[in-house]
């Protein structure tokens, strides 16, 4: 056989002539076909449905409105704060070789995170019934009705709850360091505390920043239980509102758009933070 009839190698084949063939990707184009008009019968479903939408822009920037909204933030990073304590000082207790901390720790995470959390509001608001007077006998005490009011309920209630879950969440992160590291801390004669706080906690952050962010952002939605005990978040003024002008899908419409404004906000900041703490992992992987 002649050379010249000989097939040509990879590296003979001239690329530049050849022909290139976009694949035909029929399911993405048909799924993206369903979805387009599944949002469109959606969207003419509500425009053209019984929904008065100048009452929902009219009482979008309703100055009750945005006092619930203010009340709904606040609220929301006062209990992610309080959480965020409690959950570390549990995560750190729950790793302690104390076995009085660890089984008290994970007593409370069993506890809080058993229990739903407008069980746990409930009980918060109606502790009047059980403990009628609060305070250090002899010295000072008070009504608990007047102590512990709907703001302070919210707290304990959501505060407490989110501590237990951000424990697990904290703890799951202290678990990915590698343990060598841990032995080398040691060796270099660091003690248990300093070595969680200079080298095993902010090698954690980046496990743990994604599920936080989650956690606040679910915060965010869990406040609107805190209007059965009479918070006055977003949505319960806007059931205030609704109650009075009887307008209720309207006004349900101006909460869902200022809860959609704030996840997406927080979403962003979460994007944010996962590319700060991910930077140094990131390099690495793509090395």
């Amino acid at each position: 056989m002649d050379a010249r009839e000989l097939p040509l190698s990879r590296e003979e084949v001239d690329i530049a002539r050849l022909r290139h063939v976009r694949p035909r990707r029929y399911g993405r184009w048909a799924a993206v076909a369903i979805i387009l008009l599944l949002a469109g019968l959606l969207v003419n479903a509500f425009a053209t449905g019984r929904i008065d939408w100048s009452t929902t822009g009219e009482y979008l920037f309703w100055p009750t409105v945005l006092q619930g909204l203010l009340n709904t933030i606040w609220i929301s990073v006062a209990c992610m704060a309080i959480g965020l304590v409690i959950g570390v000082l549990c995560a750190v207790a729950h790793a302690s070789p104390n076995p009085v901390l660890r089984y008290a720790a994970i007593g409370y995470a069993w506890f809080f995170r058993g229990t739903p959390v407008i069980l746990q509001l409930l009980i918060w608001f109606n502790l009047a019934l059980v403990f009628p007077r609060l305070g250090i006998p002899g010295i000072w005490t008070g009504r608990t009705v007047d102590l512990i009011t709907p703001v302070v309920a919210t707290l304990l209630g959501l505060g407490l709850n989110q501590g237990a879950y951000t424990s697990e969440i904290v703890r799951a992160g202290m678990l990915s360091v590698d343990r060598g590291q841990r032995e080398a801390s040691k060796a270099i004669g660091m003690s248990h505390l300093m070595s969680l706080r200079r080298i095993i906690l902010p090698q954690a952050m980046r496990v743990v920043v994604p599920p936080l962010g989650n956690e606040f952002i679910a915060l965010i939605k869990f406040t609107s239980l805190a209007s059965v005990i009479g918070f006055s978040d977003v949505l319960r003024n806007v059931q205030d509102i609704y109650y009075v002008n009887a307008r209720v899908i309207e006004l349900l419409m101006v909460a869902a758009f200022w809860y959609l404004v704030l996840v997406s906000l927080l979403s962003v900041a979460q994007a944010a933070l996962e590319r700060r703490f991910g930077r140094g992992f990131n390099s690495v992987v793509q090395r």
